[in-house]
């Protein structure tokens, strides 16, 4: 992971660093607001479907990006459904690296298990 710095010509480059896998093209339509939750559930929030949700999810980190909202750097992850999501960088992670998500999965750096199961 390569970091460019830049020439001191003006007060606001002082001392300004930029890495070199971190890219500036946000999906604008993941960072704001879902117009639907997507997983059988109606208006209100009641599931009204019930094979819906669930499982495992494989995702690989696509970008890592910085947002300036949260003033930290954000993983694009693109899940095998063609589901895409952003989650906070984690520390040692790079572009490539899989993270997984469910109920039988192993306690790795980047992987989810419900509270129910840990």
């Amino acid at each position: 992971m390569a970091i460019n710095l830049y020439k001191t010509s003006t007060p606001s480059t002082r001392n300004g660093t930029v890495d070199s896998q971190v890219k500036s093209n946000p999906r604008n339509n993941l960072i704001y607001g879902q117009h639907q939750c997507g997983k059988g559930r109606d208006a209100k929030g009641i599931i009204t479907t019930g094979h819906r949700g669930g499982g495992h999810k494989y995702g690989r980190i696509i970008t890592i990006e910085y947002d300036l909202n949260q003033k930290a750097y954000i993983c694009l992850i693109h899940y095998r459904d063609g589901e895409k999501r952003y989650i906070l960088h984690l520390k040692g992670a790079i572009i490539g690296d899989t993270i997984v998500s469910g109920t039988e999965v192993p306690i790795n750096m980047g992987n989810t298990l419900p509270l129910s199961v840990v």
